[in-house]
């Protein structure tokens, strides 16, 4: 019996370019792919975090991510996020290939803010405000970067020395950049109202900036939390946007950013303007106000990528 090949970090990332992420994803709703029907993913609490996983089926593959999140990781040296992927036949469901479950997160996570953002945000957007300082917020950086003209970068941290090292390696791609720590709250408010797009990329469990400060027409992604009682962006900024959301199913079992204006009356389900699927399809119109992506993180995704990096390697 032949070894199962293994696809390691790098190989991923490889075989699946951050812009080829954005555009694979896209093919697979507009080729037909229903987020709605990918299994809820069962959420295992245990001594050191959680276990997660996320089984998903579509076209020619079938897959299963296990992850894990260890909070305590990073004081370790450790990634907070690791797991594997495992990509089976759709057909015959033997087994093709194990992927590294960190890297395919990393790479599909901000491929898919990227994917909205490509039908939110402004065509000219090039200010960026980035909270977090981990390899989400750097994918991020290079995410939207290739969908959006980005020029100017600010790096929000709750350690300075981090923040700057991030801003350190986005002025090695030529942008302007700069780090700040979250506790400089004037001026990370000044940045934010200053912002054409804002990534949050963090654990906080509450609100990172007064959603006040986000200016008509610029466009926020929230993607650090998947648990219906956390939450990066507050009410206010909520109930005046334009909100997507990957799927109406994981955002109402998993999102508090929008369970929590939910539960409080300030906004109803019915707030929500549509989701990915209706953005790659133009059934979304951005209204006046900001524009906002909550996403909690799919099992399709990972799917759709890692299906793609196989390809790419066979």
């Amino acid at each position: 019996m032949n070894a199962l090949p293994y696809l390691d970090a790098a190989t991923v990332a490889r075989l699946v370019p951050m812009g080829r992420a954005v555009d694979v994803l896209e093919d697979a709703l507009r080729a037909g792919l229903d987020p709605e029907a990918t299994p809820q993913r069962p959420i295992a609490d245990l001594p050191a975090g959680q276990l997660l996983l996320m089984p998903a089926a579509a076209g020619r593959y079938a897959g299963v991510k296990a992850v894990t999140v260890a909070p305590g990781n990073p004081e370790r040296g450790l990634p907070r996020i690791q797991g594997a992927y495992l990509l089976f036949d759709g057909e015959t469901l033997a087994p093709l290939a194990m992927l590294d479950g960190s890297a395919l997160t990393s790479l599909r996570t901000p491929a898919v803010s990227a994917l909205a953002v490509r039908h939110l945000a402004e065509p000219q957007a090039r200010r960026l405000v980035v909270f977090g300082s981990g390899p989400q917020a750097w994918g991020h950086v290079l995410a939207l970067r290739e969908v959006r003209p980005v020029e100017d970068v600010t790096v929000v941290g709750r350690d300075l020395a981090r923040a700057e090292a991030l801003a350190g390696r986005c002025r090695d791609l030529g942008l302007t950049a700069r780090g700040l720590p979250s506790a400089r709250h004037e001026a990370v408010a000044d940045e934010v109202a200053r912002a054409d797009l804002v990534a949050c990329c963090t654990t906080s469990r509450e609100p990172l900036f007064p959603g006040r400060l986000a200016r008509d027409g610029a466009t926020v992604v929230a993607v650090g939390s998947h648990e219906p009682d956390a939450r990066e962006i507050d009410d206010d900024l909520v109930a005046r946007a334009t909100v997507v959301v990957e799927a109406r199913t994981s955002a109402l079992e998993e999102a508090g950013d929008i369970l929590l204006p939910i539960h409080r009356g300030t906004i109803t389900s019915r707030h929500l303007a549509g989701t990915l699927a209706d953005l790659a399809a133009g059934r979304v119109t951005a209204g006046p106000g900001p524009r906002v992506f909550k996403s909690t993180g799919m099992a399709w995704e990972d799917l759709v990528v890692a299906a793609a990096a196989y390809e790419a390697w066979t």
